[in-house]
Parts: structure tokens; C-alpha cells; sequence
């Protein structure tokens, strides 16, 4: 941060102090962060809550673990498929209705899943979320571009994800609750309560974002000239903290080595945080707790820890302007929690300390990566490549839990997953701090 004024604009002929510079990011914050939060829990809950969910529908569906760990994983197909073209529709048409479009369509098929009967419907439904939702991420992770300079994104982009932490923190006990004291309401089940509930206020969301946020900061009526100029100078002299490429279009990306593996990453990030997410309540029903309730409460606790390290990690990310090693102590600090976890199983209080360790780094990983990945793309190819990215790297997920139901059902044992999972988290750190270099100064 600059310690004495900054000349922004000729024509405008002002300068700015530091505190004026705060003033108006603040206003900026307030302003667009706590709906991209709202929408993203919301998100979060829609694709999630089917870990929860799954509980209940074995004992009413026809539903076995294979079937339930397929239907899993396609939501990340539709997600794979329509990403990319969905980010590259956003830098054209603008977020107001990109995400109406996305969030009304994605909350009518998550309150849908009420009426799943068969597995074929299970997986069509699970497509479809995944293809309507697909874009929601990358979309508002490049519109966090449009607003703040590397300088303050990735600390925003930390608070931006901290939607999925406190997603998983609320996740369990409403998920559980609504499953207990809904079911048999109106001749439903609970689960069938669940979608209706949590899928619905998407679809509102997203008609309250149309009208409520701006595009850019040239369209904002809330932000006079001076405001403005000052965002405006900021990300025209934008200094990254890693080192970046000059992409002259969307479609050179593609030639990027450094691209594929930055998916990798980002696909082995996923596969294991969703294997993690789904493997969860049912690890703390093998200790023993069979209320649905009270799985959702034991379920909330780690991420406490994971909403106050994502956003203190991020914060130091951006004032050490240093990414990979925040990154990869992160990744480490996940597995090392795991670790914890599978060994101390049978031990509530030593599982639990290492599911909150887990879950510190777990939750960390996302903000820092998409922060590496908008600050290594140029302007020009950000839309396509945060797209193609995130889209390649949803096929880790897609895979992930038939994989670890696969090694599940033939050992018997849901802990022997986890050792992939480990092993995933580590992979990640090696393969990001070979494929990105920090910046280089003058």
C-alpha cells in the first residue's frame, strides 16, 4: 500500500490519500461481498447437501452406494461441460445476468430432487445442477477481478470462499435438523424437505443479484468520479505476486503447458475435498452417533477453524505478497490432519483435533489457487482460462467418490479412502510449486 498520495487521473487532476483509498474499498466490499457470499453458501448447500441427504434416500430409495457415489460425481460433468462456455458469456453479456440466469435455473433443479424416484432420475437431476451451476465460481472469481487489484484479491477472495466453510459449518446441523423434525411433514420424507428448502432461495437469490449488483465499477451510480479513478488506477498498475503469462486471447491458453497443470492441481484439490465433504458424516456415524442432529453439530466444529485460517492465510498471503508457500503449507497441514484423523480413529476427542486441522488447510487451498490463477492469466484470456481451469479441474471431483466408494466397498473400511486423499493433498503442493514461479522483482 502506497504511503503518500497517488495521482490517478490527468483529466480529473486529483489525488488520493491512504485513507481515502480504504474508504473506498471498503464501500466496494460492503457494497458486492456480502451477496457473492450469500449466493455462494447457497450454491454450496445445493451441491453438498446430498452427502447429508443420502442418509435418508438409501433407506427409502432404491439407492445403493455405487448408485448414490455416481450420482456424486455427474454433477461435475454437467459442471465440466458448460463452464467454460458459461464464463466466456459472462465477459460479454455481464454477472447481472449471468448469474440470474445461472442461480434461478440451478435452485428449480435442486428443489426438483424432490421428486427422485429412480436412480436414472437421480442422475439426470445431478447432471442438470451441474450444468446450471456451472460458471457460478469462476464466474464471480473473474468478477472479483473486474474490482481489486492482486494487491487486495487474494485476502477477498478468501472472504469470498469462506462462503463454502461456513456452507459446511451451517450444512450439518440445518441439513440434520431438517431431516429429523421434517420428516413425515405432508406425507414427504425428510430428505425430500432438505431440496425443497435449501434449492428454492437460489433462484430468488438470483433475481436479487440482477438488480442489485453493477457489471463493473464504470457502471456503479454508488461510486462517484474520484472512486472511480481510484479503482481505476489501482488495477491498471496491478503488480502480481507470481509469475504470469501474456495470453493475447482466450484460445492461447490452450497452448499453456502451465495451464493443464494448474488443473491438475486444481483436480486433485477437488477430488479430495469432496471425497472429505461426503466421507464426513458418515466417519462420524461410525463413532457411534446415530442422531442425525447431533452428526450435523460434530460435522460444524472443524469448520469454525476453517473460516478463521482461510481468511487470516489469505490476509498474510496478500501483505507477504507470497502464494506458493502459503499454498503449499496448506496442502500439507490438510493431510497431516488427516493423517491425524484415520490414525486416532476410535478416539473421539484425537479424530476431532485432526479434523480440525484438516479442515484449516482444506478450507485455505481454494482462495490461494484461484488467486494464483487469476494473477497468472493475463486480462485477455482470464474469462476462458479461470473457466478451462476450474472446469478440468470439477473432473476430480466427478471421479473422486466412485473411486473412494469403489475402495470402500472392497476393503470394508471408509478409512482406507482417506490414505488416497492424503496422498492427493501432497501431490497437489509438489505439482504447484513446480508449475509457478513467484514474480520476479526490479
Amino acid at each position: 500500500m502506497q504511503s503518500t498520495p497517488i495521482a490517478l487521473d490527468a483529466k480529473l487532476g486529483i489525488a488520493v490519500r491512504d485513507d481515502t483509498v480504504e474508504s473506498v474499498y471498503s464501500k466496494v466490499g460492503w457494497r458486492i461481498m456480502p451477496l457473492l457470499i450469500i449466493c455462494y453458501i447457497v450454491a454450496f448447500l445445493d451441491r453438498i447437501n446430498i452427502g447429508y441427504a443420502q442418509l435418508q434416500m438409501k433407506q427409502t430409495l432404491p439407492f445403493s452406494d455405487t448408485v448414490y457415489g455416481l450420482g456424486a460425481g455427474i454433477f461435475f460433468i454437467g459442471y465440466f461441460l458448460f463452464e467454460v462456455p458459461s464464463n466466456l458469456m459472462l465477459a460479454k453479456v455481464g454477472a447481472r445476468k449471468t448469474l440470474l440466469r445461472i442461480m434461478f435455473c440451478w435452485g428449480i433443479v435442486a428443489a426438483g430432487m424432490v421428486f427422485v424416484q429412480t436412480p436414472t432420475q437421480f442422475y439426470v437431476l445431478r447432471f442438470l445442477l451441474g450444468a446450471f451451476e456451472a460458471g457460478f465460481l469462476p464466474g464471480a472469481i473473474l468478477y472479483l477481478t473486474f474490482w481489486y487489484p492482486s494487491a487486495r484479491r487474494g485476502q477477498m477472495i478468501a472472504l469470498f470462499m469462506t462462503a463454502t466453510t461456513l456452507a459446511s459449518l451451517i450444512a450439518g446441523p440445518l441439513c440434520g435438523g431438517i431431516m429429523k423434525w421434517m420428516d413425515g411433514m405432508n406425507g414427504w420424507h425428510g430428505w425430500q424437505w432438505l431440496f425443497l428448502v435449501q434449492g428454492l432461495p437460489a433462484s430468488v437469490l438470483g433475481i436479487v443479484a440482477f438488480f442489485y449488483l453493477d457489471d463493473k465499477p464504470e457502471d456503479a451510480k454508488w461510486l462517484d468520479a474520484r472512486e472511480k479513478a481510484v479503482l481505476r488506477d489501482h488495477l491498471e498498475h496491478d503488480q502480481r505476486p507470481v509469475a504470469g503469462t501474456a495470453h493475447g486471447s482466450a484460445w492461447q491458453i490452450l497452448k499453456d503447458p502451465k495451464v493443464y497443470s494448474l488443473a491438475l492441481v486444481f483436480a486433485l484439490l477437488l477430488g479430495a475435498a469432496y471425497t472429505v465433504v461426503f466421507w464426513l458424516p458418515t466417519l462420524i456415524r461410525s463413532w457411534g452417533i446415530a442422531d442425525l442432529f447431533m452428526i450435523g453439530i460434530y460435522a460444524a466444529i472443524p469448520n469454525i477453524f476453517g473460516v478463521i485460517g482461510m481468511v487470516l492465510i489469505g490476509r498474510n498471503s496478500d501483505r507477504t505478497k507470497e502464494r506458493r508457500w502459503h499454498f503449499a503449507a496448506c496442502a500439507l497441514l490438510a493431510a497431516a490432519g488427516l493423517t491425524l484423523t484415520i490414525v486416532m480413529q476410535g478416539n473421539f476427542i484425537g479424530s476431532m483435533i485432526g479434523l480440525c486441522i484438516a479442515v484449516t488447510g482444506i478450507a485455505s487451498l481454494a482462495p490461494l489457487f484461484l488467486t494464483i490463477t487469476s494473477e497468472y492469466l493475463s486480462k485477455a484470456a482470464a474469462a476462458g482460462g479461470i473457466a478451462l481451469i476450474s472446469s478440468l479441474g470439477n473432473l476430480g471431483a466427478a471421479v473422486s467418490p466412485s473411486i473412494t466408494g469403489a475402495i470402500n466397498a472392497a476393503t470394508g473400511n471408509p478409512n482406507n479412502s482417506m490414505y488416497l486423499v492424503v496422498a492427493m493433498y501432497v501431490a497437489a503442493a509438489l505439482l504447484l510449486l513446480r508449475s509457478v514461479r513467484p514474480a520476479q522483482r526490479g
